[in-house]
């Protein structure tokens, strides 16, 4: 049932999205992993009678069950190892200036920024700086075991233990989760085929949203492991291969989509039983039962979907026939290379590193100056909220706080009710595995997770019992306060939306890609016009997911934000005509004229210009003439469309 609110209490909409739950399925692997990862060391440290040193075990497993969020086996290495060796030096680099005072407020401020610098790079540095940060934190503000190895040791050797549980089924696994991948990619183009056509209009959005997404993250994981093979691996060949094999169907599907009738149901069923082979690696011959073709449309989807049978089928692919459809990697020395240019050239990456650096500066000199129990606690909350890379800061601040204080209600339990001693490893046992059934769900949840586990630790690390209630939830307020005010309210650019700008610049690349579907070039190179396409879209996925960041931000953020949506929608379809269009041309329809297209890219730079030069946009015009029944009639009615909800008249 609905609740209903009364007139004036009914809460503001980006608080509803803020505390909203995010459905999500529970990975008992993960979760198992984590129990044992978190509990194994415990138990081992008081069965030697040396509990601290498995509690510090147990906080390196932590961070390693945090980081374990990807399939493929390879990628585990990286985001668990890696990051595992940055926190090392972290808590190295915090014990050497441990009771130093103002030596460890610079150095702790100074590694902030290193760590808010190298997060710009990608996902596997945001971790190890975050990491780095964490533990220098750590190590700076908690007294650790002596030699001073020894504590980077044992939270390693926790690291290690999760990754080494999630290699165990390696052997017998191996590859599965990129055929997965693959197969789930396919899954979804059958899902927007059987909604091409129809009047489900919404349904065929969504469909076309799932597979950018699934594509995207498809090649994020293909292409990366081949970076690393150089194109050796013929079984990652011939997922490369079978992922481009997919694209001219993905293409097809807006033409299907703008004749206005459903297709029939035995091409989404053979684009089902292809993604079976898929995941299955079978190689063979493969029936598939598929109409008559009797439109050019209708001959589009045939022709890819026996090309793309084609594909899944052969057993040995050419690795030198393979053209990755968003551009070969690099090699990773050129790759390693580039990103840290980036990082010392960029000014974002300045600017970040800067924001983080001056809380944490912040941080460290309040707890210098006041008399803080558990000073270390403020830096670490300032660290996962202010996190560039992870959202709103806004909303983490809030959802920091709230999971803070729900996570203070299971530990009060935990530390009143049970002794120190091995019970405490039982209870490192159940409380463990909802960190990973949690985080999926949200930050909040996340939080309300992790802060039980911290203090049943630090219980054993210092034997403070319920004493550590009290100062764990005044200083996570306090850093969420310092978070909210030094990194959030005094740097305009983090809660003022990027929407328009980066909306412009997708409209600008779509008059581009016009150009390159239609011009003198459109059939020069169809795997850079096929590139063009694919980057498109994952900018305007992008795009998507900083506008529902922009959603859960206070007004007047929100409200901002909000007035883009519909010109983003209108600009996915743009892409989706032009794509129509050069399908229905390739199959038999009439080229369109210079002139036609001329006219189309203007008004779309018109639209980028007015889109990137005022929050309110002036009146345009919305006259796109051409004639009629060209193959280009559809993308002028979208363009059309786009810039009369660009105009305020």
């Amino acid at each position: 049932m609905s609740r209903e609110f009364p007139i004036g209490l009914t809460p503001p909409d980006w608080l509803v999205r803020n505390l909203r739950s995010q459905q999500a399925p529970v990975n008992w692997a993960a979760a198992a992993r984590a129990a044992v990862s978190l509990s194994l060391p415990l138990a081992i440290g008081f069965a030697t009678g040396y509990p601290a040193y498995g509690a510090l075990a147990s906080m390196g497993a932590l961070s390693g069950v945090i980081g374990d969020t990807a399939d493929a086996y390879r990628m585990r290495i990286l985001n668990i190892a890696v990051p595992q060796l940055f926190g090392a030096v972290g808590v190295a680099l915090g014990s050497l200036v441990f009771g130093q005072g103002w030596y460890a407020v610079a150095a702790v401020t100074g590694v902030a920024l290193v760590s808010g610098m190298i997060s710009t790079i990608g996902a596997v540095a945001s971790v190890s700086g975050l990491l780095l940060l964490l533990n220098c934190v750590v190590g700076a503000g908690l007294p650790l075991p002596r030699p001073w190895w020894l504590a980077p040791v044992l939270m390693t050797g926790g690291g290690l233990l999760v990754l080494l549980l999630a290699l165990l089924a390696w052997p017998l696994r191996s590859g599965v989760p990129e055929r997965s991948a693959v197969a789930a990619a396919y899954r979804t183009v059958a899902a927007l085929l059987a909604a091409s056509g129809t009047d489900r209009t919404e349904e065929y959005d969504e469909a076309r949203r799932a597979v950018t997404q699934s594509l995207n993250q498809s090649y994020d994981l293909i292409l990366a492991r081949r970076a690393r093979h150089h194109g050796r691996s013929p079984e990652l060949t011939r997922l490369l291969a079978q992922l481009n094999a997919i694209i001219p169907v993905v293409e097809a599907a807006p033409a299907a989509h703008q004749a206005g009738r459903p297709l029939p149901a035995q091409i989404p069923e053979a684009v089902h039983h292809l993604a079976q082979a898929v995941e299955t690696g079978y190689t063979g011959p493969i029936a598939l039962s598929l109409p008559l073709p009797t439109t050019e449309t209708a001959r589009a989807v045939d022709h890819a979907l026996r090309h793309t049978a084609g594909v899944v089928s052969a057993p040995d692919v050419d690795p030198r026939g393979i053209d990755d459809r968003l551009g070969r990697p690099a090699a990773l020395g050129i790759r390693t290379a580039r990103a840290a240019r980036n990082v010392i050239l960029s000014a974002n990456s300045w600017r970040y590193g800067l924001r983080l650096a001056v809380c944490i500066g912040i941080a460290q000199t309040l707890v210098s100056l006041l008399p803080v129990p558990r000073s270390y606690w403020v830096a670490l909350t300032i660290t996962f909220v202010l996190k560039p890379d992870f959202g709103s800061v806004f909303s983490r601040a809030l959802l920091r706080a709230l999971g803070t204080v729900a996570g203070l209600g299971i530990a009060a339990v935990v530390l009143t009710e049970v002794p120190l001693g091995p019970w405490d490893v039982l209870v490192m046992f159940l409380l463990a595995p909802l960190i990973p059934a949690l985080t999926p769900r949200g930050y909040g949840y996340q939080t309300m997770a992790i802060t039980p586990v911290i203090l049943l630790l630090s219980h054993i690390l210092n034997h403070q019992g319920t004493a550590l209630l009290l100062p764990r939830l005044a200083d996570s307020l306090l850093g969420c306060a310092i978070a909210l005010i030094a990194g959030y309210l005094l740097w305009p650019e983090s809660w003022r939306t990027r929407v328009g700008d980066r909306l412009a610049d997708a409209v600008s690349d779509t008059a581009r890609y016009v150009e390159t579907a239609f011009g003198t070039t459109g059939d020069a190179d169809p795997a850079a016009r096929a590139r063009m396409r694919r980057r498109l879209y994952r900018d305007l996925s992008v795009i998507r997911t900083e506008f529902q960041r922009a959603l859960t931000e206070p007004p007047p953020t929100g409200r901002r934000a909000a007035a883009w949506w519909p010109l983003v929608v209108a600009v996915e379809r743009i892409v989706d005509a032009t794509t129509a269009a050069r399908v229905r041309v390739r199959h038999g329809a009439a080229p369109p004229s210079p002139a036609e297209i001329t006219q189309i890219t203007l008004q779309l730079r018109e639209l980028s210009e007015g889109v990137r030069n005022a929050e309110t946009l002036t009146p345009v015009r919305t006259d796109l003439t051409g004639p009629s029944g060209s193959v280009l009639e559809s993308l002028r009615q979208e363009v059309a469309a786009a810039r009369s909800i660009a105009s305020p008249h």
